[in-house]
């Protein structure tokens, strides 16, 4: 079926069950091969855009995020932190032109953003009837995206970089054991800066968030870095009080 098709198709099911109006739009974050990705999707005959949907009248907003987000990805417990709300006119309707007049999906729409902090190699992306393709993007290598989905992605990624010394991201982006060098990278990318390896790591091992592994990652013959992973305890203490130092 055609996207025209699927929405004569599922229009009325979804008008009962969902809040007229009010969307969810989710911004994931993944790293991989030392860069920041986020999730799209591919729309069948259209562009490229982040993973939503609609608002059941019987769930939450946060609730309907992870639903959508175990749709598309398969995962369960995802960290989610809702970002900002975006309400401008006419920001979903010529998205929908395909559509003839009457349908209800044709009206203004409210989308309350969330942005997602995966571990990239647990996730698996679906495709579903409406979608051709669900793939991982390079930040830096974005291509355009529907309706007001880039401006939602670059508040998402302004988030991260306002929220980097007081959330978990660093956790929840990165495998269960990594390099100093690997969490440098990311924090370079969030931050938007280059940062001097021996201050970045005086900085990092000074918080006392770390352990140190008597093993390490190999790096074809050049010298392997050592391996290290998150204290979650003494993490989660020092983001109550936030990484205050600075980068």
């Amino acid at each position: 079926m055609n996207r025209l098709e699927i929405f004569e198709k599922r229009s009325t099911a979804h008008y009962e069950t969902s809040v007229p109006h009010i969307s969810v739009d989710c911004v994931v974050f993944g790293f991989h091969a030392s860069s920041l990705k986020v999730l799209l999707v591919k729309m069948k005959d259209g562009p490229w855009g982040l993973p939503g949907g609609y608002l059941k009248k019987t769930e939450d907003l946060e609730d309907a995020a992870q639903r959508i987000l175990n749709e598309r990805t398969g995962a369960e417990n995802i960290f989610l932190e809702q970002f900002k709300t975006f309400g401008k006119q006419f920001r979903s309707e010529s998205a929908l032109d395909f559509l003839p007049e009457g349908f209800w999906q044709k009206q203004r729409f409210v989308s309350v953003g969330f942005y997602a902090l995966v571990e990239y190699s647990t996730i698996v992306p679906r495709v579903d009837e409406m979608s051709e393709a669900c793939e991982w993007k390079d930040v830096e290598e974005m291509p355009e995206l529907m309706m007001d989905h880039g401006d939602i992605f670059r508040a998402a990624l302004s988030a991260l970089h306002k929220q980097i010394n007081y959330k978990p991201i660093g956790y929840n982006l990165l495998p269960k054991e990594f390099t100093l060098p690997q969490l440098q990278k990311l924090y370079e990318i969030i931050l938007g800066k280059k940062l001097y390896r021996g201050s970045f790591q005086r900085r990092i091992l000074g918080y006392d968030i770390l352990i140190r592994h008597n093993k390490t990652m190999k790096i074809g013959a050049h010298r392997s870095p050592i391996l290290y992973s998150f204290d979650l305890e003494k993490y989660n203490a020092a983001m109550e009080e936030g990484l205050v130092r600075g980068w």
